[in-house]
């Protein structure tokens, strides 16, 4: 788990009642609804945080420079595209 911050907020007294009822029903803490909350937020909707541009430009420039490499010398492939779907295939 990364590092916590601890934050203080003010929230209605409503919104304590849902927030316990969740974490009971989820059988996880207060806190764990909140952050839950948060990312979800943060993750969707028409205000989400955008994505960092400069961590895909990196992640680009990886994949082409993996690409240009081509395959891997006397290191066969050890897998199958039917073992790519197995999982979806056996229904798990």
């Amino acid at each position: 788990m990364s590092q916590m911050v601890r934050k203080q907020i003010y929230i209605q007294e409503r919104q304590e009642t849902m927030i316990k009822q969740l974490a009971q029903a989820r059988g996880v803490s207060e806190s764990e609804v909140i952050r839950q909350a948060i990312d979800h937020e943060i993750s969707s909707g028409p205000h989400a945080v955008p994505p960092d541009a400069t961590a895909w430009e990196r992640l680009h420039r990886f994949m082409l420079d993996l690409y240009q490499r081509g395959p891997l010398e006397n290191q066969p492939r050890q897998w199958s595209r039917e073992d790519l779907y197995a999982d979806r295939i056996e229904g798990n």
